[in-house]
């Protein structure tokens, strides 16, 4: 590992080595800071996940004020494509306003953009929202699915504490070609039933922690043509800054336990990963 100022307080200070082939990072918040830190630059957070092997990232906007953010990193960078969704916790947040009808307008306006390549994150959080938010937040869901499939966009999906439910809509609505698990949380059965479904499984670094023997253990029964990586940052930093707030250039150290879990080569996965990525969101 070669040291590197991180520019950021909170942030590792070291870049790992670098992954033998490029790989793409589906799944980033740059519009979402912690711990006080001022917001890391769209140039800069390209700049450094380029020079780890990490080429392309997915800018996701999950509230109407990130939703934007991610509207104008996807033009001025062409490294970067843009999700965009209502979180499953927002969609009951502005139901309580009176403002969700307008919120979705604007998400289907901007969906349409060539460069937004996915609708998502979208799903269920049974996790933060109470019994009585579960009806609107299901009808969110189901409005995304039913939206990915009217504009031919992959759906990237947040499954918090809600794996049965999350799968018996996606069969209820029928899930679009394209359809992520972000941040795999489930377990081995889980992932059987998901590739069964034909759907892919994203990892995070939650997959490096301790006691994630479970999604490793759930690595083992998904082909690599349905394996996605992402960093979900500023959140789930993999070991060994766990705690930390995490960025595009640590997607090395997912990677790395992944392909051990796996037990295939890192330029294996890193090809795969690739490879998969082009097949859902596209080139670009």
């Amino acid at each position: 590992m070669s040291p590197h100022a991180s520019g950021q307080r909170g942030l590792p200070d070291t870049l790992p080595d670098p992954l033998p082939i490029d790989v793409v990072d589906n799944h980033v918040h740059l519009d979402i800071t912690r711990e006080g830190d001022e917001p890391f630059d769209v140039a800069e957070a390209v700049r450094r996940a380029r020079a780890v092997g990490v080429t392309r990232l997915v800018q996701v906007g999950c509230d109407l004020e990130g939703i934007r953010f991610t509207m104008d990193a996807i033009e001025r960078h062409t490294a970067v494509v843009g999700g965009i969704a209502l979180h499953p916790n927002e969609v009951p947040r502005l139901a309580a306003a009176g403002r969700l009808e307008e919120a979705y307008a604007e998400v289907e306006r901007c969906a349409a953009h060539e460069r937004v390549r996915v609708i998502g994150e979208t799903g269920l959080d049974y996790y933060r929202t109470g019994p009585e938010g579960v009806p609107v937040q299901q009808d969110g869901f189901r409005w995304h699915i039913a939206l990915a499939k009217r504009l031919g966009k992959a759906l990237q999906i947040h499954d918090r504490d809600a794996h049965d439910d999350v799968l018996r809509l996606l069969d209820e609505e029928g899930a679009p070609e394209h359809t992520v698990l972000h941040c795999f949380s489930g377990d081995l059965t889980m992932a059987r039933e998901c590739v069964e479904r034909g759907y892919y499984l994203s990892f995070a670094g939650t997959v490096t922690f301790k006691n994630a023997r479970s999604l490793r253990d759930a690595l083992t029964a998904i082909p690599l043509d349905r394996l996605l990586v992402e960093t979900d940052a500023p959140y789930l930093t993999p070991t060994p800054w766990r705690g930390r707030p995490n960025a595009s250039y640590l997607v090395p150290h997912t990677v790395r336990v992944m392909a051990a879990s796996a037990g295939v080569e890192e330029d294996t996965l890193s090809a795969a990963l690739w490879d998969n990525t082009q097949r859902v969101f596209g080139a670009w």
